[in-house]
């Protein structure tokens, strides 16, 4: 698929710890791409407990990565959105790593880095949709008539992908803007409130408080 080398399995406990374990042993190369149909310990930041059953969409790319980006957590989220929006699904994203639909989680995104490698870990409910307490969640088949394969949509992903890694990061910190939920809203900083009002080219956010301006890199804000 797209010049990506594909490692499929049934069920595995985590696809983000298939691929570091891949890296560990030195069996990793630079697009590559572990995907299962279901996992028993799927994970998210903070290692929460991703739920993971079959029909969605389950996968972490490893890519080569002489030197850690901050852009490139936008670049995914931009990659997400489009592909859900190939659909004709509308969605938003939240900082920093949720894909939203009418205000329900659809996706997750989990950046990791392993030495000369990055992570990138990707969840996107098509069939199922887990109960969460903490948040309200969605799947793709609630906004379609006919919803997609865990296949297709992973096609269409990987173009995503390399399309938007390739893109002019102006380009993407636009698409960015004019997705993200919370724009010139308040969000927390350090456990302060702070107004979110735009991102400069280099994938820095930029905050008001009064009238101080803060540029923060990370995921230090919450939403």
């Amino acid at each position: 698929m797209a010049g990506y080398k594909v490692h499929s399995f049934d069920k595995i406990p985590s696809t983000q710890d298939t691929a570091h374990q891949m890296i560990l042993d030195g069996r990793a190369d630079d697009r590559t791409a572990i995907v299962a149909q279901a996992q028993s310990a799927g994970r998210g930041r903070y290692r929460r407990k991703w739920v993971s059953h079959h029909g969605n969409l389950y996968v972490s790319f490893i890519y080569s990565a002489p030197e850690r980006d901050s852009r490139l957590a936008y670049v995914v989220a931009v990659a997400v959105s489009e592909t859900l929006n190939s659909y004709g699904i509308d969605c938003k994203i939240k900082w920093p790593n949720d894909i939203l639909v009418g205000g329900k989680k659809i996706s997750g995104i989990l950046i990791e880095y392993s030495g000369p490698y990055v992570i990138v870990g990707i969840g996107i409910n098509i069939k199922s949709n887990p109960t969460v307490d903490a948040y309200k969640t969605t799947k793709i088949e609630q906004h379609i008539s006919t919803p997609p394969t865990p296949t297709d949509v992973l096609a269409r992903l990987m173009r995503n992908l390399d399309k938007w890694q390739s893109a002019d990061f102006l380009t993407v910190r636009q698409y960015w803007l004019d997705h993200v939920v919370g724009l010139n809203g308040t969000v927390s900083y350090q456990g302060q409130p702070a107004i979110l009002v735009g991102m400069n080219e280099n994938g820095g956010l930029i905050l008001r408080r009064q009238s101080r301006y803060l540029m923060v890199y990370g995921d230090e804000i919450s939403m």
